[in-house]
């Protein structure tokens, strides 16, 4: 397309593309912008090197005006969108790119892979820590997805709730907390579950959380009090009815005297065996396979289309795709979400080519992250993930009740269009 536009002569048309969803995965009210930040860090340094460069020209990928486009690329037009953490809806301008159509479409793939896949995550684990309550979360998914996923799986997964992470990586890059727990390996390595449970106190302290279920969970249970004592921190339980256990196990704990000693469920936790788990004397959530593949919904299903153009005359005019069942909505957006006097949202009003009135109660939804081709701080970084998570706690609390259940419906907060 690139090649085509700078034959053409279009390529430089000042250009707005947007990100949306059309629909959201069956069954979900809402989805959560994640990963805005990982992709503007990205956008920054996005440039083609030698290797690349090479590779184009050696396989005779684009011509040579292509190539030295692609050698000088620098984004230097405006981006907008919704900051992470947000909620959106079908029809939501996620993010918002106005630049000429050369620099914007290069970054289409890029743009939705990030998105993507961050957002999936992120609405995911909204969902969780919507049923877990009050009850904290951890994430521990980075066996069960690629390597670079597994970072930024993380770090969506903190943005929508989740206090902690066992990827050490993301605590690195981005600041947030890690804890991790003894696998089952640990226990099998040592010629007794005793050992074993000696050996960890030893390294970490009577506060660790001991693994309890490799063989027998009543005699794991009694053997940690026994030797951790009163200050064991938390025992883990791994499989088996994990209701009827921690229930029993609560008791049992009770009754050898560490009423402060905590239980860590995990094996393949989702939404909805945490809600089922509501009743239990749980106080902690290991969550992995489910979180990281997006709980049955592994892509957020953003598309990236361009909407407004400039013409022959400098004059910028929309455009939209008409396809069946595939159909855009032309024009710039800026949207607004409608609340009612109690501060629960109501509507997302979309202006096309305007800004919608605000009544007083209501909010804007679109920040502005890069302003001619420079980062706003802010966005990135530890900082743009302590944001982020601020940003979900606040629009988790205008959402409406029924839009935060779990129960299977139609999303409840209606995407209405405003023309000029």
């Amino acid at each position: 397309m690139l090649e085509a536009a700078l034959h053409s002569g279009a390529a430089h048309r000042r250009s707005v593309f947007e990100a949306f969803a059309r629909r959201l995965p069956d069954g979900r009210r809402y989805g959560i912008v994640a990963g805005t930040g990982r992709l503007l860090e990205g956008i920054k340094d996005f440039r083609f090197g030698d290797a690349e460069l090479a590779f184009l020209d050696q396989h005779k990928v684009v011509d040579r005006q292509t190539l030295d486009f692609l050698a000088d690329y620098r984004f230097s037009g405006d981006i907008w969108g919704y900051p992470e953490g947000e909620a959106y809806f079908p029809g939501s301008p996620i993010l918002i790119v106005e630049s000429t159509f050369a620099e914007a479409c290069i970054l289409e793939t890029y743009i939705l892979s990030v998105l993507n896949h961050d957002t999936a995550i992120a609405s995911a684990a909204s969902r969780m820590t919507s049923a877990a309550g009050n009850r904290p979360c951890i994430e521990m998914g980075s066996r069960r997805t690629q390597e670079e996923s597994a970072t930024a799986a993380a770090r969506a997964a903190v943005i929508a709730g989740f206090g902690s992470t066992s990827n050490l990586e993301a605590g690195r890059r981005y600041g947030i907390k890690t804890v991790g727990t003894a696998a089952h390996s640990f226990t099998l390595l040592h010629d007794t579950e005793r050992e074993a449970f000696e050996a960890q106190i030893a390294a970490f302290g009577p506060g660790t959380t001991l693994l309890v279920d490799t063989y027998d969970v009543e005699t794991g249970v009694r053997t940690a009090v026994e030797l951790a004592g009163d200050k064991l921190g938390a025992v883990r339980l791994d499989s088996g009815d994990l209701v009827a256990q921690a229930q029993w196990v609560r008791e049992l704990l009770d009754n050898l005297g560490n009423t402060n000693t905590r239980i860590v469920v995990t094996s393949d936790l989702d939404e909805y065996a945490i809600a089922a788990l509501q009743s239990a004397p749980v106080d902690v959530y290991g969550i992995g396979t489910s979180l990281v593949t997006g709980s049955g919904a592994p892509t957020a299903s953003m598309v990236y289309k361009l909407v407004s153009r400039t013409n022959d005359a400098g004059e910028f005019v929309p455009v939209a795709k008409v396809a069946k069942n595939k159909a855009s909505v032309g024009g710039r957006k800026y949207a607004l979400r409608k609340l009612n006097e109690l501060g629960i949202a109501t509507q997302e009003i979309v202006g096309i080519g305007h800004r919608p009135e605000d009544d007083g109660n209501d909010r804007p939804l679109l920040q502005q992250f890069i302003k001619n081709g420079e980062l706003l701080p802010g966005w990135t970084g530890h900082e743009g993930v302590v944001r982020a998570q601020e940003r979900h706690a606040a629009s988790m609390a205008e959402l409406p009740p029924v839009v935060r259940r779990l129960q299977r419906g139609e999303p409840a907060i209606p995407t209405v269009y405003e023309e000029d």
